[in-house]
């Protein structure tokens, strides 16, 4: 694992792109700060751009330097989550404009998976994680599921967890407005 970390670091560091296991489903990664970065992600997925990628961090103090106003309840709600739940935020800040969803909204995990934690850790700032897979097509659950379109086009794919076929889903999605207003988009 510390050799993949090792890596990945240096790749994302570069603008470059990964293939990663994540608290959820295997994922298409880089600097979520970097909208060039970015751009790769869409063009490999085949993805429109007008639909926003989430971004993993590994701590709340993490999660606060990108969303602005966080409302109190999201706290509580991060503290008693028992399974991964990627929170859509009213109000991004200091991420690039192609990573924001048109609102200006932005969806954010704070990861419990070993791996993601101590490559964000490393890393010190934020990754994008979008499912591995083309737009439209079926989203892999293990590792050998994934198109080998995917597995090319990245720059680098983690060794770690390959060979693990535990089956895994994609994170509960819930939307959270400045207001307190909660709505579940995916349970």
């Amino acid at each position: 694992m510390k050799e993949d970390l090792k890596n990945c670091c240096d790749i994302i560091r570069k603008g470059g792109t990964i293939l990663y296991p994540t608290d959820t489903i295997w994922g298409i990664g880089c600097d979520a700060t970097n909208a060039e970065a970015i751009d790769k992600v869409f063009k490999l997925k085949n993805r429109d751009g007008n639909i926003p990628l989430l971004v993993l961090v590994n701590s709340v103090a993490m999660l606060e330097r990108y969303v602005e106003d966080m409302p109190q309840v999201a706290y509580d709600l991060i503290d008693c989550a028992t399974s991964p739940m990627t929170i859509i935020f009213d109000k991004a800040k200091n991420l690039p404009a192609n990573l924001i969803g048109q609102d200006g909204s932005i969806g954010i995990r704070v990861t419990s998976e070993p791996f993601t934690d101590q490559l964000i850790q490393q890393f010190r700032k934020p990754i994008v994680s979008t499912s591995a897979n083309i737009h439209g097509a079926p989203t892999a659950q293990f590792f050998q599921e994934i198109d080998s379109q995917i597995i090319n086009g990245v720059d680098y794919v983690v060794k770690y967890r390959q060979n693990d076929t535990t089956k895994a889903k994609a994170s509960q999605i819930i939307k959270l407005s400045n207001n307190g207003q909660i709505t579940i988009i995916r349970k």
